[in-house]
């Protein structure tokens, strides 16, 4: 994800979907009292050339951005209903315009040091969140950061924003003014860092955190540079957790009396980039095509092990707000020929489909798709490259590559940070006017039927035109031992929220 790509977003989520549970169900739920105590052992994937300790920059491993997401607190967390939360900010409230947020700090909230924290600790941090980070991951401009009093951050928008809140979820972690050395972990998050070295970190309960104080002891972490290893571990029994493991470890547990698999419906999306502003596939009849020329289906079941659902080329589709009416894609072959008749495409070349080993069956999805246009006429050439070398030489320039998204409860979203002509994330370099302004005026609406019908006219105007290929949606899959009690219960990155897990005895 550059992790603003593939964590910003895989970072927020949470549609109040009930937790589905593949065998034993009740494992995952909480079977009489909490009981407060015990150390969890969690895997996590991550390599050790990407491993990153600052929280605001880019935390490409999973395992970063789990510790950080509990050793420092950001404003907002993923909810059920609503799908925003408080954390380092109990409350908001935007003016009449909604460009101006107020937004009131906890009460009590202290650094792991014992220092207070403050409104100039919260600005100083934000302000170098924008400008490490830019605005995919603090949309607030530098100017616009400020403080009103002790305990009040103000955030102020050029244009009327209804869904800040749920924009500064995680990611805009608080670190004290003025930090310049990350290796000694001093945030406000409900854990602190006992011990890092290489692969593995020992987090202890925050006993002064101002919210209520985790039930776990401690936590340690440890990373896994693949799914494989991942999966063994925990079917080994060397961890407690596996988290994201994905469907084949996910199968393999399947009635084992001392695992539980976990599924979270609207996780994840492993789709394909179009580049729509130049290039092959600019004519948004080549891309129709493509999207008519994959088995949405088959692609499920071959890729994510029918642990997932299709979709329909839209970003956003655990939003209450995503639209069901507008008609699902089928496979149509022939029609997709036609298409690139039409548009003049050459069927003489072979085009580049890169891709990279990031979200769980995402290489395998662009092998899959290659096989299936073919039949098209289209001849794709996978090219699996290593992350950093894919966001390094391909995000955002090529003209077809493979993406993965986990923020999935908001169209708005993804349409502001990813698609309007001015993102600095436009994977798709996809320009168009009229989606601008529809995401604008959806942004700015003051009741909810006016956001719900500009919502339906920029998801239209995506399905329609839009430079996604999003075939599908993968469940999260966690594996965990029966002992783990009260898992996250939602999608994407909300399941790093691992205050109120515990274990039995």
């Amino acid at each position: 994800m550059n992790v603003d790509r593939r964590q910003l977003l895989r970072s927020g989520l949470g549609v109040g979907a009930a937790l589905l549970v593949a065998g034993c169900t009740e494992a995952a739920h909480s079977s009489g009292p909490a009981r407060r105590g015990g150390t969890l052992r969690v895997g996590a994937l991550g390599t050790s050339a990407r491993i990153e300790r600052d929280p605001h920059a880019n935390l490409s491993n999973d395992r970063d951005f789990l510790i950080a997401s509990l050793v420092y607190d950001p404003l907002t967390v993923p909810g059920a209903d609503p799908n925003v939360g408080p954390r380092l900010a109990t409350r908001w409230e935007p003016d009449a315009d909604l460009r101006r947020w107020s937004f009131t700090l906890a009460d009590g909230a202290t650094f792991h040091d014992g220092t207070p924290v403050t409104s100039e600790d919260v600005v100083w941090s934000l302000r170098r969140l924008r400008t490490v980070g830019g605005p995919s991951k603090m949309p607030v401009p530098v100017a616009g950061i400020t403080a009103d009093g002790p305990n009040r951050v103000v955030l102020t928008v050029p244009e009327p924003n209804s869904q800040l809140p749920l924009l500064v979820r995680l990611m805009t972690f608080t670190v004290k003014k003025d930090t310049a050395d990350f290796t000694t972990f001093v945030g406000t998050g409900p854990f602190q860092v006992e011990s890092y070295q290489g692969g593995t970190a020992r987090l202890v309960r925050n006993e002064q955190w101002h919210g209520t104080p985790a039930l776990l002891d401690a936590i340690e972490v440890t990373m896994f540079e693949s799914v494989t290893a991942l999966g063994n571990a925990v079917l080994g029994g060397q961890i407690d957790l596996a988290s994201n493991v994905g469907a084949i470890a996910g199968r393999t547990a399947e009635g084992r009396g001392d695992l539980t698999v976990v599924r979270r419906p609207n996780d994840t999306m492993v789709g394909v980039a179009m580049r729509t502003s130049d290039g092959p596939f600019a004519d948004p009849r080549v891309r129709t095509a493509l999207r008519l020329g994959v088995d949405r289906g088959a692609l499920v079941t071959q890729v994510h092990s029918g642990y997932g659902t299709i979709a329909n080329d839209i970003l956003g589709t655990g939003d209450p707000r995503y639209d069901t009416t507008i008609a699902q894609r089928t496979r149509e072959v022939d029609r997709a020929k036609t298409l690139l008749r039409e548009s003049n495409f050459d069927t003489g070349r072979t085009y580049p489909l890169a891709t990279k080993a990031e979200a769980p069956g995402e290489v395998e999805s662009a092998t899959v798709i290659a096989t299936q246009l073919a039949e098209i006429g289209l001849r794709l050439e996978v090219r699996d490259q290593e992350p950093n070398a894919f966001y390094d030489q391909t995000w955002l320039k090529a003209p077809l590559y493979t993406v993965s998204w986990g923020t999935n409860d908001s169209t708005l979203f993804f349409a502001s940070k990813l698609m309007t002509s001015g993102s600095d994330r436009n994977e798709t370099a996809f320009e168009d006017a009229e989606f601008d302004a529809e995401t604008v005026k959806a942004l700015a609406a003051q009741r909810n039927l006016e956001t719900v019908q500009a919502c339906r006219e920029v998801q239209r105007i995506q399905h329609d035109r839009g430079g996604y290929l999003v075939w599908g949606m993968a469940d999260g899959i966690d594996v965990a031992a029966t002992r783990v009690r009260d898992l996250p219960r939602l999608g994407g990155y909300a399941r790093v929220q691992l205050e109120r897990t515990w274990l039995t005895e």
